[in-house]
C-alpha cells in the first residue's frame, strides 16, 4: 500500500543555516517560539532537514509521498516565497512530493488572489496550513474569504491548523475555538476542508466536506488520536499526517519515530 503523509513541513537552506537568526531578521516570532525552542531535556523540538535529507528520511520510513504544507506566517511575503521554494521542489521531484500554497489571511484580497494564482500556475495543489486565528485575523476577513474562494473554484483542499483545546500548555500555543471550523465547514460546504491534529477532537461525522489529518497525534494524544475513530470522526475521513520534521516521540527517540507513526497508520488502514 502507498503510503502518503499529508502533513508534512520543509524550509529553504538559508532558513535551515541558522532558523532563530532567520525568523528574528524576518519578522517571525510565532514561528521562532513553536519551532526553535527545546525541550527541557535540550532537545530541540523538530529538526530543519534540507530537500535531500527528506527524501532519505521518506525513504527510510516508508513514506512514498509528501505533500509539503506551508507555515502561517506573519508576514504574507514569507509565504509567497516559500511558495516558491515548495514550486521548486514538486517541479525536481513530481513523483514524491506535492506543494500547497500559504497566504496570510489578512493580506489584502487581490493580493491573495495574485499569490494563489501564480502558486496554481507554478504548480501547487492546495492551501495550507493557514491558521487565521494564529495571525489574528477574523475569519470573516477579504483576503481569507478571497482564498475560500478561489480554493472552491479550483476544487483545491484547504489545510487549517486547530488547537486541541484540552491540550497542555506549550510556548507559542494559540486558542483555536472549535466552533468556529464547524461553522466554516457548514458556511462553505463547496471547500474540501482538512482539519489539521485530528480537529482537535471537534466530531465532524455529520460534515461530509470535512477531513482531519493525524498530525503530531502522538505529542497530542495518549494513545496517537486512533481512538477518535469512530467517535468523533469516521474512517474515510482520516488522512495520515505526522508533521514532520517534528519529533514525534521525544521521550523514546531512536530517530524512527516518523516510521514508527506512519507503521501505526498503515496498521490500521
Amino acid at each position: 500500500m502507498s503510503v502518503i503523509d499529508h502533513h508534512v513541513h520543509l524550509y529553504p537552506d538559508e532558513l535551515n543555516r541558522d532558523p532563530a537568526a532567520w525568523a528574528d531578521a524576518h519578522g517571525e516570532p510565532h514561528w521562532k517560539i513553536l519551532c526553535c525552542r527545546r525541550r527541557r531535556d535540550g532537545s530541540p523540538v523538530q529538526l530543519f532537514p534540507s530537500v535531500a535529507e527528506l527524501l532519505r528520511s521518506m525513504d527510510a520510513a516508508g513514506v512514498d509521498h509528501a505533500v509539503l504544507l506551508g507555515w502561517y506566517w506573519e508576514n504574507h511575503d514569507n509565504c509567497a516565497w516559500q511558495n516558491r521554494f515548495f514550486a521548486e521542489c514538486v517541479k525536481a521531484h513530481p513523483d514524491r512530493l506535492s506543494g500547497f500554497a500559504t497566504v496570510h489571511a489578512g493580506a489584502p484580497a487581490d493580493t491573495v488572489s495574485t499569490e494563489l494564482r501564480r502558486a496554481r500556475d507554478e504548480g501547487l495543489t492546495g492551501l495550507g496550513e493557514l491558521s487565521p486565528h494564529s495571525q489574528g485575523v477574523r475569519l470573516d476577513a477579504a483576503g481569507f474569504l478571497e482564498a475560500l474562494e478561489l480554493a472552491a473554484t479550483w476544487d483545491w483542499p484547504v489545510n487549517l491548523h486547530v488547537t486541541e483545546p484540552l491540550s497542555r500548555p506549550y510556548p507559542g500555543r494559540v486558542d483555536t475555538p472549535l466552533d468556529h471550523f464547524d461553522s466554516l465547514a457548514r458556511r462553505w460546504q463547496g471547500v474540501r476542508f482538512i482539519l489539521a491534529h485530528w480537529a482537535g477532537g471537534l466530531d465532524v461525522r455529520e460534515l461530509p466536506n470535512v477531513q482531519v489529518d493525524t498530525a503530531a497525534g502522538p505529542l497530542l494524544y495518549a494513545d496517537g488520536g486512533w481512538s477518535m475513530i469512530g467517535r468523533t470522526v469516521n474512517v474515510s475521513q482520516v488522512l495520515f499526517g505526522s508533521d514532520h520534521p517534528l519529533r514525534l516521540y521525544p521521550k523514546d527517540d531512536t530517530g524512527d519515530g516518523w516510521g514508527r507513526f506512519a507503521r501505526e497508520a498503515t496498521a490500521l488502514f
